[in-house]
């Protein structure tokens, strides 16, 4: 009887908990009903959009961007042809089970099982959707995620609106989304036209995109037709003669440009500039035309410059270029080449150059030199110490700023310092700006992407340490061009859909005028279109030297991996790059080859037929002559006169005291010079340094020595005292003296002329371990007695 009772107990146990399952399967079944997703929550923003140059010529037609902005058709206008190859391709018995194809599961599971690896897929159509819909990780958090939002779409929408939106979002190879998109890119004819052929080819294509890319693989697509249209003799739509026949039917893709005739890259990008509501619902129809201020001929001619200039450089492992060219009266953009090709996908073509974010080496360097101008931190004649320079970074080595060239210039004016892209006057002009306040004029002026804190950037900002776009430094130039007046890029006219931003919306931090006074940007402007400032670095006769008023800058990235061109005249701003999308440096290229020839052929071409203004000169400046070593009023020693503007406040100390004595930070420079330019005004002892301590190492007496060095011309006889005992020597600037422990003045003489340095020599505890003498402490001091 227990045993029984015990049965019957079980019994009730597992139908309760029968039960309980049941109910927990239903209630999970149900749940998707509570939250169906309906064909409107899902609906695609419709994008088949002309465009036009500003003259009404034809750019071309975009249909598909993704799978939420392409060419949407209802059902109705598709071809049946189409629909029968997809649904044979992909999922036979749609029409047939929910969510899932439980038979397929159970198939796709068995075939699993016995070959040990997956042989055949079960997802159906909604499957497919939904991953479309959300894509998720191919894990089994992932494969749960779909199958909810699988049962979700069954909850809310019928078969056809399932797969209405479905073969609206097919991928269908590079940028193209949906049949339709499909049919007209390829084909060049509605997807209500598609005939067997066709319909089955495109149905092919979904599987893997890239693998089946018809312009690429064009037998492996062939392979895939064949099942294709065997699943539809499987499927009954069609019999084996007419798949046999289909087959072996000769069809044509279209060949490129697809639809679009020009400037490709600004089309895209224009379009992602499309406002959320939908442009029907903005009183554009379908085939609006938009009217872009591009002008066509000017970009087919950049178009064919960028590739003739890569193709030139290739040799130098050259791949990649982008350029810009904006109307300063308007701001209209005019050309806008993103790479070579477009629809070169092997040559990562369809990446933009105008956009990418790449390191702008010296191209904002004339940004820190007017904020520095306008702070009054330096004035047009101050003289900057192109010399060795090191800065000490928390956590990393010394930082110490070299140039191309890797030689030093000494004293350089703020004109040479700019005008020649010289870093270490940069540095030291960032360095009173300070990182921070020059961040965020940066931001001011546009670079948006310069994001990061200024301990991020640090000092090597203005060598280019951040990421900005070819976009953003044209904006940049633009303002100079326009005074400090900055305005937005413009791309479309007043009348087009998609609306240019306010100087206020185009940045968050931009301001539409920089500053008041315009003089400052007018003498930047000076500097940059001054050819022979810059003669130094780049040769009178460079790219850079038009026969026309042109300011100009170039930039290269470390390891040669980016090179910049930016300049404008009174009418046009040019902005180029050259380099690789990959990453890769290129050999021996800086700004003035790679990026520069293609800019050069840019600013001739559009002043082919009428030279541009020249610059006016900076307003409320006089030019005054100067030393050009030491920025001051010449004096009959001075060997270099030239012209340089100056503040009419600063007239009163120019026609002062005009002795340059160059201070202790010039020390190591003149140490190195060969034979010394600055003559009486710069005799000094360069070593040893003032205070200096060198131990002596007991027996070591005879071995080490040092250095007397002396800064002056070495024809003019020197007398060396220590101690207040002449040296009995025959050397002018430089000997060498056997250490002797002591305290020691050193004094150097030469008619008027004298200079002294006090050091000590102390004995050593402990044997040297190498050769040599140790020094203990080395102080340079600027007020030297």
């Amino acid at each position: 009887m227990k045993l029984i009772l015990r049965s019957l107990f079980q019994i009730k146990l597992s139908i309760k908990v029968i039960l309980a399952v049941l109910v927990i399967c239903l209630i999970i079944r149900l749940l998707p009903y509570f939250a169906p997703v309906r064909a409107a929550d899902i609906a695609q923003n419709q994008l088949a959009m002309q465009f036009s140059d500003r003259n009404g010529l034809p750019l071309g037609t975009l249909l598909t961007r993704d799978q939420e902005h392409t060419s949407v058709v209802p059902l109705n206008q598709v071809s049946p042809q189409f629909i029968h190859a997809i649904l044979a391709a992909e999922d036979g018995s749609f029409y047939h089970h929910g969510a899932l194809d439980m038979k397929a599961v159970i198939r796709a599971s068995k075939e699993a099982m016995h070959a040990k690896r997956i042989v055949s897929g079960a997802s159906t159509i909604t499957m497919q959707l939904a991953r479309m819909l959300d894509p998720v990780p191919r894990s089994f958090s992932g494969k749960l995620s779909e199958i909810w939002l699988s049962w979700r779409l069954v909850a809310g929408m019928n078969k056809d609106e399932i797969l209405s939106a479905y073969i609206n979002r097919l991928p269908m190879g590079g940028n193209i989304y949906g049949v339709e998109a499909a049919a007209q890119t390829y084909f060049s004819i509605p997807a209500s036209e598609l005939n067997l052929a066709q319909a089955s080819l495109l149905a092919a294509i979904p599987n893997n995109p890239t693998y089946f890319n018809p312009y690429e693989h064009w037998e492996r697509l062939k392979q895939r037709q064949k099942y294709v249209l065997n699943r539809m003799v499987e499927e009954k739509y069609i019999s084996s003669a007419i798949a046999a026949r289909t087959s072996a039917e000769k069809v044509v893709f279209q060949s490129r440009p697809r639809g679009i005739i020009a400037a490709p890259h600004f089309l895209f990008w224009l379009a992602n500039q499309i406002p959320p509501t939908p442009l029907e619902n903005q009183g554009w129809g379908d085939k609006s035309v938009i009217r872009t201020t591009i002008n066509r001929p000017l970009q087919q001619f950049v178009e064919a410059q960028v590739q003739q200039v890569i193709s030139s450089l290739a040799a130098n492992n050259v791949h990649d270029a982008a350029a810009l060219v904006i109307d300063n009266y308007t701001g209209e953009v005019l050309a806008y080449v993103g790479s070579p090709d477009y629809f070169n996908e092997a040559k990562l073509g369809r990446n933009d150059g105008v956009q990418a974010l790449r390191q702008p080496g010296s191209t904002l360097k004339p940004f820190v030199y007017e904020l520095a101008l306008e702070k009054g931190l330096i004035r047009p004649n101050t003289i900057l110490a192109d010399v060795p320079a090191r800065y000490a970074i928390p956590g990393a080595r010394l930082y110490s700023p070299t140039d191309y060239t890797e030689r030093f210039l000494g004293p350089v004016r703020v004109r040479i310092a700019l005008a020649n892209s010289l870093n270490v006057p940069a540095v030291r002009v960032l360095e009173k700006v300070g990182v921070e306040t020059f961040l965020e004029r940066l931001h001011q002026l546009g670079f948006e992407h310069l994001n990061q804190s200024p301990e991020h950037y640090g000092l090597g900002l203005t060598l280019g340490s951040g990421e900005v776009s070819l976009w953003e430094l044209a904006r940049a130039y633009l303002t100079i061009a326009r005074l400090g007046d900055a305005t937005p890029i413009v791309s479309t006219f007043s009348d087009s859909p998609i609306q240019n931003p306010s100087c206020a919306e185009n940045a968050p931090n931009v301001r539409c005028k920089i500053q008041n006074s315009t003089t400052i940007w007018q003498l930047i402007t000076n500097i940059l279109s001054d050819n022979h400032a810059r003669a130094t670095a780049f040769g009178v006769d460079s790219v850079l030297n038009l026969p026309f008023p042109v300011a100009v800058k170039t930039g290269t990235s470390s390891n040669f991996r980016d090179t910049w061109t930016v300049g404008f005249t009174t009418d046009y701003t040019v902005a180029t790059w050259v380099g690789n999308f990959n990453g890769e440096p290129m050999r021996q290229v800086s700004g003035v080859t790679g990026a520069a020839p293609l800019w050069n052929r840019i600013m001739l071409h559009l002043h082919e037929h009428q030279e541009p203004a020249a610059f006016p000169s900076p307003e409320g400046l006089v030019q005054l002559p100067i030393c050009a070593i030491s920025g001051l009023r010449p004096t009959s020693n001075c060997t270099s006169v030239v012209q340089e503007y100056f503040y009419p406040e600063d007239k009163i100390a120019y026609e002062g005291d005009n002795q340059f004595n160059l201070p202790p930070e010039y020390n190591e420079w003149l140490a190195k010079q060969q034979q010394s330019s600055f003559v009486s005004s710069n005799f000094r002892i360069l070593s040893p340094h003032h205070r200096d301590l060198f131990l002596l190492y007991p027996g070591e007496e005879a071995k080490q020595k040092l250095e007397f060095k002396l800064a002056g011309n070495k024809s003019v006889p020197v007398e060396w005292w220590l101690n207040g005992e002449k040296l009995d020597t025959n050397s002018a600037n430089s000997l060498f003296w056997n250490l002797r422990a002591g305290k020691w003045t050193l004094e150097a003489r030469s008619g008027e002329m004298t200079d002294k340095v006090s050091f000590q020599v102390e004995l050593a505890s402990i044997k040297p371990t190498r050769r040599g003498f140790s020094l203990s402490n080395s102080q340079v001091k600027g007020n030297r007695p």
